[in-house]
């Protein structure tokens, strides 16, 4: 028999669930405990037990997402030749994910006005964001860019998909602006790669790069 434990996860994993697919099909406002308790065949009461506010029950469903959008976008990034390039792939995808249907609503619509920026960016930081630090490790020892400090340039670099979320959110057209942003930033990462020493060729062995 399940333990009383394994039926506290089992009531709190159906309420997440159900609350998925209404906040993905209504969004947030339009989304009652009501229809959250319906939705996962308990009563309104052990909604409640679980998750205080409605808010709560969101930032449930929101990491959820986050972390299963993560999983789709690493299979993406798998198919690039260098972490560069797997790095731009990847935010392509997270942008081209969250343009339309539920993850678009959750991730983009809701998320940034129900968490607040700032919780939304912490949340975040631990999916999505918290793979740049690792790439850009990847690249440096592959040589693809300069050694330099990780920690400042993926902060850098996150702070601006984290703008560009802003703008996506804000956007009429969160498809068209969510690739204009994608192709802007595959840019910004391309600026990072190391140049090709096209003189290298031209010097004799031995022969020094200096006059």
């Amino acid at each position: 028999m399940a333990t009383q434990a394994e039926r506290r996860e089992k009531t709190k994993a159906a309420i997440v669930k159900a609350a998925r697919r209404i906040f993905g099909e209504r969004g947030f406002v339009a989304a009652t405990m009501d229809d959250i308790a319906s939705g996962a065949r308990v009563a309104k009461g052990a909604v409640y037990h679980h998750f205080a506010t409605k808010e709560a029950v969101f930032e449930a469903v929101f990491e959820q997402v986050s972390i299963d959008l993560v999983a789709d976008l690493d299979r993406i990034s798998r198919a690039e030749n260098d972490p560069l390039a797997a790095m731009a792939a990847g935010t392509q995808g997270y942008f081209a994910a969250c343009s339309k249907g539920p993850t678009g609503q959750i991730i983009l619509r809701d998320g940034p006005a129900v968490l607040g920026w700032e919780r939304w960016r912490e949340i975040d930081a631990k999916h999505f964001g918290g793979k740049f630090p690792r790439a850009l490790a990847a690249a440096m020892e592959a040589g693809v860019i300069a050694k330099q400090p990780i920690e400042p340039l993926a902060r850098l670099l996150l702070g601006a998909v984290t703008e560009a979320a802003v703008a996506v959110s804000a956007g009429p057209d969160i498809g068209k602006t969510g690739t204009d942003y994608a192709r802007a930033f595959r840019s910004l990462l391309d600026a990072l790669r190391v140049k090709p020493d096209t003189n290298a060729s031209a010097r004799r062995p031995g022969e020094s790069r200096d006059p």
